[in-house]
């Protein structure tokens, strides 16, 4: 590989443990996992309610730190970062899609991803022009001045994709994006992760219970009690 080329390797966790202690009481949530993941490929990420899911991409995302082991973003250990790095890193490089949208209901559609560009540095000129391409990208122009409570939940979750992906980040990073969605509006969200990671050279981390993602998924991890089988 020429050494000017950027290394396919996202994400990279060794041994990595989290235990969660309340007073004499403690829940390992993960367990000595060891794992990596790559430009270009979506993994699926599949386990019951409580199995761990949630807790390991939000370590993946440095919005936690591992109690054991390490977790490398884009060749660099994220626990020597200070809080600002990490927040910087977030806001450059992880594009993060929620089950619940999370959009910011007092801004428009144009605004929720006007925002996100601007915290990483963008200029206002800059992130209003990206920000339009990408509504009509995802045919969302339309809908540029209304707020989310206007829109369907399928709308909601195209906007909140197009956020993710506002600053060009290599890392998406999505926790059950279809759960809230009918059928077809969750077939249309999957294809649009699998397009992100095939066609865009993304680095996609979709836990999920939906088993059509199957059909899209480079890999299935199964996790169970904080373990990956």
């Amino acid at each position: 590989m020429n050494q000017d080329q950027p290394s396919p390797i996202i994400v990279k966790l060794d041994n990595v443990s989290k235990i969660f202690r309340s007073n004499s009481h403690h829940t390992v949530a993960v367990q000595n996992v060891s794992m990596q993941f790559s430009r270009g490929e979506l993994v699926m990420l599949m386990g019951p309610s409580g199995s761990g899911k949630t807790t390991l991409l939000t370590l993946i995302a440095g919005l936690i730190r591992p109690s054991t082991g390490s977790v490398h973003l884009f060749g660099q250990d994220i626990l020597k970062f200070s809080q600002p790095e990490l927040q910087h890193l977030r806001a450059d490089a992880i594009g993060f899609i929620f089950q619940n949208f999370l959009l910011i209901e007092a801004l428009t559609v144009l605004q929720n991803l006007i925002i996100v560009q601007r915290f990483a540095g963008k200029s206002n000129h800059f992130a209003t022009q990206h920000s339009l391409n990408l509504l009509r990208k995802f045919d969302l122009i339309q809908l540029a001045q209304q707020f989310p409570s206007k829109l369907s939940q399928g709308q909601k979750q195209r906007v909140a994709i197009a956020r993710a992906i506002a600053n060009d980040a290599p890392l998406i990073i999505a926790d059950e994006p279809t759960a809230s969605l009918e059928s077809e509006q969750g077939f249309e969200i999957i294809q649009i992760l699998h397009e992100l990671a095939k066609k865009r050279s993304k680095c996609v981390i979709v836990a999920s219970h939906d088993l059509r993602i199957r059909k899209y998924a480079d890999r299935i991890l199964h996790i169970n009690d904080g373990q990956i089988n």
